[in-house]
């Protein structure tokens, strides 16, 4: 039996959860979330939890359990804290600023890259050289994350470029070894 699938997910307070059918909707102070689970699947809430279970030991619904459990925490968890992804922007004149709802980005290219916010997602700039990019749903705050950092990767031998603040870049060494006359 799945471990992670069998915990139960508790309700914290201000937090309402609907289930119709498939459909689980999460409701909190961060916003509103709905996602259809596989049909397979059977959530329920139960004294101040939701627990899911899954009806028989078949691969598929093996594999769904935990998933489905995880997926379900994850939206709880989103409307009541919200999620962040922080970036750091490392090079020389290399720089974001906010404007109204876009983020403006001067990354070495000859132009502006101007990045616009998608609704459930907020984007603030607290100094030039950070970027803090956050909303309750993780796989959009995530998946908004990875679009901005591939803006201007960072390069394995100065480290320039948009990258994670919690992400180690593997560092080259330049041609210094070079052996000529």
């Amino acid at each position: 039996m799945s471990r992670i699938g069998r915990k139960p997910i508790v309700i914290p307070a201000g937090v309402d959860v609907q289930i119709d059918g498939s459909t689980v909707t999460v409701k909190g102070p961060k916003g509103t979330l709905s996602r259809t689970v596989h049909q397979n699947m059977n959530v329920a809430v139960e004294d101040g939890a939701i627990h899911v279970t899954r009806p028989n030991d078949n691969k598929l619904n093996r594999s769904l359990h935990g998933l489905t459990r995880t997926l379900v925490a994850n939206m709880v968890e989103g409307v009541e804290k919200g999620f962040t992804k922080e970036l750091e922007i490392n090079g020389v004149g290399y720089r974001a600023a906010k404007q109204g709802k876009d983020l403006v980005l001067n990354i070495g290219y000859s132009h502006q890259v101007t990045v616009s916010e998608i609704d459930g997602i907020t984007i603030e700039v607290p100094s030039p050289n950070k970027i803090v990019i956050s909303g309750p749903d993780k796989q959009k705050v995530g998946q908004f994350a990875a679009q901005v950092r591939e803006k201007r990767p960072p390069e394995p031998y100065k480290g320039k470029g948009i990258k994670y603040v919690d992400e180690h870049i593997r560092r080259k060494e330049g041609k210094a070894g070079k052996g000529g006359k």
